[in-house]
């Protein structure tokens, strides 16, 4: 019988159970394929895997002590290596989906940062250009210094020499602009 409902905001369940079975985590059994697959593509499985198969024909060729139990054609062997290509084929396929799985995200990530660089050094380069047209219109030092060259040469062509400041412990000798007597007259 079911339990009691205690919340009757939510529907029934009408999927019965008719017995008792685990969810298998799916990154967890990923893993392990991954892991699985991994370790069948080292070399030390394949001299694990040699070093069985040797071990095996030597036992069953030679027969220890009267013990042969595949003769042979050694068919209870490849039983075992058809067994063991069957469940590693599936767990090769996964570990593959996984890992492309994984390669899409990261190709969608560099694709993503990607347009945002691309973004950036486009803007750099406008702002690069606009403080170039920018640096076009100020004066440099080279211009500054052959305009004050060329103002020099005009002032030493009209015999005038320029002016210097005053010092200013000196008395001023310089003419009041107040007007004289005689002119006042």
């Amino acid at each position: 019988m079911s339990e009691p409902r205690t919340r009757l905001d939510l529907p029934r369940e009408t999927r019965r159970k008719l017995g008792y079975y685990r969810d298998f985590n799916n990154d967890t059994f990923g893993r392990f394929a991954e892991d699985f697959a991994r370790y069948m593509g080292t070399a030390k499985f394949l001299l694990w895997m040699t070093l069985f198969v040797i071990i095996w024909v030597t036992i069953n060729l030679v027969g220890i002590y009267g013990f042969r139990w595949d003769k042979y054609p050694f068919i209870l062997l490849n039983l075992f290596f058809s067994t063991q290509a069957s469940y590693a084929a599936p767990l090769i396929l996964l570990a593959q989906n996984r890992q492309e799985a994984r390669d899409r995200v990261l190709t969608e990530e560099d694709r993503r940062v990607n347009t945002s660089a691309k973004a950036d050094m486009e803007f750099l380069a406008r702002e690069i250009a606009s403080l170039r047209m920018a640096l076009g219109e100020v004066a440099t030092r080279d211009y500054l210094r052959s305009e004050l060259r060329a103002l020099l040469a005009d002032l030493d062509e009209r015999g005038t020499a320029p002016l210097s400041p005053a010092p200013s412990t000196a008395p001023s000798t310089a003419p009041s602009t107040a007007p004289s007597e005689d002119e006042a007259g």
